[in-house]
C-alpha cells in the first residue's frame, strides 16, 4: 500500500511544476493541431501517439479492466473529444484553460451525489464564486451582434463546460481506482486507457466528418504533427502520469493547488502566441473562477477553528 506524505520532495515539486507547464501549453497545441485535423481525427491521433509505442513494452496495470475502459472513454472521448469540438466551433485556448478548471466543482458535485461526500464550507463558497464567474462569461453572449465574445461562441462555451464535466467524471473513476488498486502503475494506467479511445474516435470520424475532410490529415503540416505528438506523449502520458503519481504519494490538498498555475500559463500562451483577446466580462469571470479555486484549495485554513491543529 502506498504511504501518502504531506511534504513534497524536491523531485515531486519539479514534477508538479512540469505538469503545470505542460498542461498550460496544451491548449495552444490543440489550436495548432486543429488547423489540419478534425476534432475526431485529432482525438484518434492524440491517443494513438499516447498508446504507441509504450503499450508494446508496458504490462497492463493491476486494475480491473472495466475501470481502464471507463477512464479511457470519459477522459479521452468525453473530455477531449468535446473540448476539441469546442475549440473548433468557438472557444479560445486562453479561456478554455480557465473554464476546464470548473471540473473541480463538478467533481465535488459528483462526489456528493455518487460518493456521498459532504461539501465543506470552503467548497460551498467556491461554488458560489464559480457560479458568479460563469455568469460573467455568459454575459458576453447577451448581445452577440456586438462581437463581445472575441473568438468564442455560446456553443463553444457550453461545450467547454461539458468537457469539464467529463473530466470530473473521469476524476471520480480515478479516485475509485485508487481505492480498489492502490499499488497500480499510473503510467501504465494512462497508456492502456489511451488505447480505449482510439477506435471510438476513428468511428466518430468515419460517421460524422465530411468525406472531403477524411483524407485532409495526410497533407497536415509538420507543425500540426508536432502538436499531435506533444498532446499524445507529453500532455497525456507525461502530464497525467506524473499527476496521478503525485496523487498516489501525497494528499490531494497538497497536490491540487498546483492546478492554479495551469490557467495562468494557458492565458499567457493564448494571448502571447495566438494573439487572443479577452473582454472585460471575461477577465471578471477569470478572476472569480480563480478566486473560487483558491477558496476550495486554501479555504480550509481560514475556516478551521482556532483550537484545531
Amino acid at each position: 500500500m502506498t504511504q501518502k506524505t504531506n511534504s513534497l520532495s524536491g523531485k515531486d515539486l519539479i514534477a508538479a511544476l512540469v505538469v503545470v507547464l505542460v498542461w498550460g501549453v496544451n491548449f495552444v497545441a490543440m489550436k495548432f493541431a486543429l488547423r489540419d485535423f478534425t476534432p475526431f481525427q485529432l482525438g484518434a491521433a492524440r491517443y494513438a501517439f499516447a498508446a504507441l509505442p509504450l503499450v508494446l513494452f508496458m504490462r497492463p496495470p493491476k486494475v480491473p479492466r472495466q475501470w481502464v475502459v471507463r477512464y479511457g472513454l470519459l477522459q479521452g472521448v468525453g473530455q477531449f473529444g468535446i473540448l476539441f469540438i469546442a475549440l473548433q466551433v468557438g472557444m479560445t485556448a486562453a479561456l478554455a484553460s480557465v473554464l476546464v478548471q470548473t471540473q473541480v466543482f463538478f467533481t465535488a458535485l459528483f462526489g456528493f451525489v455518487l460518493l456521498h461526500e459532504r461539501p465543506s464550507r470552503p467548497l460551498q463558497l467556491g461554488l458560489l464564486l464559480a457560479a458568479l464567474g460563469l455568469s460573467c462569461f455568459a454575459l458576453n453572449y447577451v448581445n452577440p451582434a456586438a462581437g463581445a465574445g472575441h473568438g468564442t461562441t455560446l456553443l463553444g462555451f457550453v461545450l467547454t463546460l461539458c468537457s469539464a464535466t467529463m473530466w470530473a467524471l473521469s476524476s471520480i473513476v480515478a479516485r475509485r481506482v485508487q481505492r480498489i488498486s492502490q499499488d497500480y502503475d499510473p503510467f501504465a494506467f494512462v497508456v492502456w486507457s489511451s488505447t480505449v479511445a482510439v477506435l471510438p474516435f476513428v468511428a466518430l470520424s468515419w460517421f460524422f466528418d465530411a468525406e472531403a475532410a477524411r483524407a485532409h490529415w495526410l497533407q497536415a503540416r509538420a507543425s500540426s504533427w508536432l502538436a499531435v505528438a506533444y498532446l499524445g506523449w507529453i500532455a497525456t502520458v507525461v502530464g497525467y502520469g506524473l499527476w496521478t503519481s503525485l496523487l498516489k504519494r501525497h494528499p490531494a490538498n497538497r497536490v491540487s493547488p498546483f492546478g492554479l498555475g495551469v490557467p495562468i500559463i494557458g492565458l499567457a500562451t493564448g494571448v502571447l502566441i495566438l494573439g487572443e483577446v479577452i473582454t472585460r466580462w471575461q477577465w471578471a469571470g477569470i478572476a472569480l473562477l480563480i478566486a473560487a479555486l483558491a477558496c476550495v484549495m486554501f479555504g480550509g485554513r481560514l475556516f478551521k477553528s482556532p483550537g484545531t491543529q
